[in-house]
């Protein structure tokens, strides 16, 4: 689990530079489309990738997409106006020929 403080605070502050840096700067275009930030739990087993992303949808409030199970993402995410922030741990079971998975935003 990246817990890092260093990690966390520069990854805080690259957003809030960002959003600085777009605010003060309105003819730089932003993306279109939503946003996606992606986290992928460092476990060994799908039981521990599992545990990981039911803990960390209990902190976000939310619950496991269970229309990714089949392709074997194991998927919660919470989104905050266009940016898509997701928690995914691909399982033993996923699929490596599935298509991409359904975002919905």
């Amino acid at each position: 689990m990246s817990i890092d403080t260093h990690r966390r605070t520069a990854f805080i502050s690259g957003l809030r530079n960002l959003a600085i840096f777009l605010e003060a700067n309105p003819a730089v275009p932003i993306p279109t489309d939503p946003t996606i930030i992606t986290y992928y739990p460092e476990q060994t087993t799908d039981d521990g990738l599992r545990a990981e992303i039911d803990r960390i949808a209990t902190l976000c409030g939310t619950t496991v997409d269970p229309r990714l199970l089949p392709l074997g993402h194991y998927t919660v995410a919470r989104c905050f106006g266009p940016i898509h922030a997701e928690w995914t741990a691909i399982l033993s079971t996923a699929c490596t020929d599935a298509p991409e998975p359904p975002h919905e935003f």
